[in-house]
């Protein structure tokens, strides 16, 4: 399962998409004012990315407020509200290639109130970039986007100081937001990270060298996601097939559901939970037409050699590698409802196609993000993020969201309004 909803209204496509080439997900995240949107736009822009129709679009629009010849952030801001208002509310989605990768970039909000549309966008994203203003250094958003893409299970991260142009292209400004960066990543056990100096608004060391940064020899933001390694974790784990639908055809069951991860060929022997079972795969469809083998993100139908009692919300998955089944276990809560966390109430909580009721048992917010707390017990309010242990009232087949981002990620429903208040990322099953 996915943390993502519905992607943004705004897409924008590149006149020459590349689909032969590999691609990369990533995101452009952190504090508000930092530039985000200017930097995608700028990074479009540059890379030849935006069609003419937009283009002109964005000029046009830009020139009504009195805005020069081109806001970049235009680009990428497509939704009225969000111009409007001059932030970015919704993760709205980019597709684009440079002729070495073709990348899928999400825009995701800076402001406090909509870090869930930001987890959103983190949750399927290979790398992310965390935008700092070199005037204002790091900020409590950009804090909590850091822990948020690290708990999300990101595994590039970019550092890119922005606005280097308001502070004379300071070198030593660049350093110390450097240095304060690592200092607070390695509270939260972050190795590693990648720091790149720019200008969204001038273009130095966005697709362009451009001449302001003499003192830095690193590669640019273009070059440093082209280079990005790609690693499909989906492909390579263990099998894994939830049960979204099951259809009965000329007497026969079918199983319909996306692979979530690994392979599964025709004659590959799958144990089904959470009876514990175990079958042969017999047939495998991909829009109505026979396939030999099945890849994750595909979604399929697949058929058995006996007849079992495999609800929806089961699983299919590799005999030897096979998830556990808990009612308990602990897990990092990022809390999205309006009213803080109440833990005499249950919750309804989705894992995929599979629904139980939670109820949370014990709640320690995450140290360093909000400043100290009175009691490691505190009330989890909006936007915040803390380790917790759940317990539920059927048993929940789960991978820890390490191993496995799919099988370890869930929702929390408010039963009454049927409105999520909290995504989970399981850590340690029971």
């Amino acid at each position: 399962m996915s943390l993502a909803t519905t992607p943004g209204t705004a897409d924008i496509h590149c006149p020459v998409y590349h689909h032969d080439l590999p691609a990369l997900r990533f995101l452009a995240c952190g504090s508000v004012d930092d530039g985000k949107s200017t930097l995608l736009g700028r990074l479009l822009h540059d890379a030849g990315s935006v069609p003419p129709d937009a283009l002109e679009a964005a000029r046009r629009a830009s020139h009504e407020r009195g805005l020069g010849d081109l806001d970049f952030s235009l680009l990428t801001d497509g939704l009225l509200s969000e111009r409007e208002q001059g932030i970015t509310i919704d993760v709205a989605y980019r597709y684009f290639s440079s002729g070495h990768r073709r990348f899928i970039l999400a825009d995701a909000p800076g402001h406090a109130r909509y870090t869930r549309n930001m987890a959103t966008a983190a949750s399927t994203s290979d790398l992310a970039i965390l935008l700092v203003d070199a005037r204002k250094g790091i900020l409590p958003q950009t804090k909590r986007h850091a822990a948020l893409v690290h708990l999300l299970g990101v595994r590039h991260l970019v550092v890119a100081v922005n606005k280097l142009d308001a502070v004379a292209w300071s070198e030593e400004i660049f350093d110390q937001v450097k240095a304060d960066f690592l200092a607070f990543a390695k509270t939260l056990g972050i190795e590693s990270a990648d720091f790149i100096p720019l200008s969204a608004l001038e273009g130095d060391m966005v697709v362009h060298r451009g001449a302001h940064l003499p003192w830095y020899e690193g590669p640019t933001l273009l070059e440093t996601l082209e280079r990005a390694a790609l690693e499909d974790a989906r492909a390579q784990g263990a099998f894994r097939f939830p049960v979204q639908l099951v259809r009965r055809h000329g007497g026969e069951r079918r199983y319909l559901g996306r692979v979530a991860s690994g392979t599964v060929g025709l004659g590959d022997e799958v144990v089904l939970l959470p009876s514990g079972g175990k079958a042969k795969v017999l047939a495998l469809e991909l829009g109505g037409a026979p396939i030999p083998r099945a890849v994750a993100g595909q979604s399929i139908a697949l058929r058995l050699d006996e007849e079992v009692d495999l609800p929806r919300g089961g699983l299919l998955a590799h005999p030897t590698a096979a998830p556990t089944a808990t009612r308990a276990f602990e897990a990092t809560l990022c809390w999205f409802g309006e009213a803080p966390l109440d833990r005499r109430r249950r919750y309804r909580l989705r894992h995929g196609p599979a629904e139980t009721h939670a109820q949370v048992e014990d709640l320690a917010p995450i140290a360093g993000l909000d400043g100290p707390r009175d009691t490691p017990d505190a009330a989890l309010e909006t936007n915040g993020i803390a380790l917790a242990r759940l317990s539920c009232g059927e048993e929940l087949i789960a991978d820890p969201y390490d191993t496995h981002r799919e099988g370890g990620a869930f929702l929390l429903v408010d039963e009454a309004t049927q409105a999520p208040v909290a995504a989970g990322m399981i850590r340690r099953t029971a």
